[in-house]
């Protein structure tokens, strides 16, 4: 069966299951996961799009408005997977969708008034990938992967923050990879933000820089550190010990467990390496797949880890990050985002070793 006769089967088993007569899908990740990649944004952040799904049990409808409805019909190729297009004018806009779910029993993948609550039923398909979405993740993380190495041989100090995003910019859409997310930190903002928006502020000795990319509605996920000058014992000892951590979060991401079972493990890793208290000052990470984060970890979190899933943890101590995004296999787990030139650090941890992202020293 194909991506998307599986998809289609997805949501008509949904339909059944929760006993609905319509499913909703105005999430820009929902679009994309039900369509093998359409893009409905027009704004990269944006988490509605300008075209919605609705899917019955025997039809299947694309809504959107008379600005965008050539674009999905040409370049996204919707009409030939079999949308039936409902176009209204720009200014007019949700008659439509009114008419045809009148007297059913709809549902939608965001919060919707008079509609059933189903974001988490569609997380966890999105959650869900195919092999053909498993080799797409890894041509993504390939291709973010050359942007980033591409960037980093050219920073040096005097340049600041935004123009080294300015420059994983580039990269990222000349190899057809849209920077959803770039955050950039220089010096003392390393230690002071865990989302570092890039400022004016130009670097001396110490970069940050984080990267979210998406092709074909996937996402993932990367950061790298490069230091100018002599590392610090301190910065050492930390890179080290996120490493640690990061290599425990890895090693049990595996099939069968929770996601709440790994977030426990993450902790105790912090403990560990002498950090207990820090992994309240940011998420750890999570599931990664049309959304940057499909579920976020948290305490006790009763998701299963499956095999073929993408995982992009993030695990921090002040002023050190270690995060790449991983493919679950059933062997082991692959990076999907390394850069083979990169200095790693070699983590022992339950007699496997681990290669970690290092702080690149210039």
């Amino acid at each position: 069966m194909d991506d998307f006769s599986y998809k289609q089967q997805c949501l008509k088993g949904l339909l059944s299951e929760r006993k609905l007569d319509a499913i909703l899908l105005t999430r820009v990740s929902s679009f994309a996961w039900a369509t093998c990649g359409g893009a409905s944004y027009v704004g990269l952040t944006t988490s509605d799009g300008v075209a919605s799904l609705l899917i019955t049990s025997n039809e299947r409808y694309l809504l959107t408005n008379n600005i965008e409805a050539q674009r999905l019909e040409q370049e996204e190729v919707l009409a030939a997977q079999g949308w039936k297009f409902i176009v209204e004018p720009w200014y007019a806009t949700g008659k439509s969708l009114t008419r045809l779910i009148k007297d059913l029993r709809a549902g939608s993948d965001n919060s919707i008034p008079g509609m059933e609550d189903l974001s988490v039923s569609m997380t966890r398909l999105r959650n869900r990938l195919t092999e053909k979405e498993g080799e797409l993740f890894r041509q993504l993380g390939k291709l973010c992967a050359q942007a980033f190495e591409t960037v980093m041989r050219t920073i040096e100090p005097g340049q600041t923050e935004r123009q080294i995003a300015a420059c994983l910019s580039k990269e990222t859409e000349l190899r057809g990879v849209q920077p959803v997310a770039i955050m950039v930190a220089a010096d003392e903002r390393i230690f002071s933000y865990r989302h570092p928006l890039p400022t004016n502020k130009i670097l001396k000795n110490y970069i940050m820089v984080i990267l979210c990319g998406r092709k074909n509605g996937l996402i993932c996920s990367m950061s790298r550190l490069i230091h100018f000058g002599k590392l610090s014992t301190e910065l050492k000892d930390k890179m080290n010990a996120v490493a640690q951590i990061d290599a425990a979060i890895i090693a049990n991401t595996r099939p069968g467990k929770m996601i709440g079972d790994v977030f426990s493990i993450a902790v105790q890793a912090y403990a560990n390496a002498g950090w207990p208290d820090e992994w309240q000052s940011h998420h750890q990470g999570g599931s990664a797949g049309y959304e940057p984060r499909e579920f976020v970890a948290i305490p006790g979190m009763k998701e299963s880890i499956l095999n073929g899933q993408v995982y992009a943890w993030n695990p921090s101590i002040k002023g050190v990050k270690s995060e790449d995004t991983i493919l679950v296999g059933k062997e082991g787990n692959e990076i999907l985002t390394e850069m083979p030139v990169w200095p790693k650090l070699r983590i022992d941890f339950d007699g496997h070793v681990y290669l970690r992202p290092a702080i690149m020293e210039i």
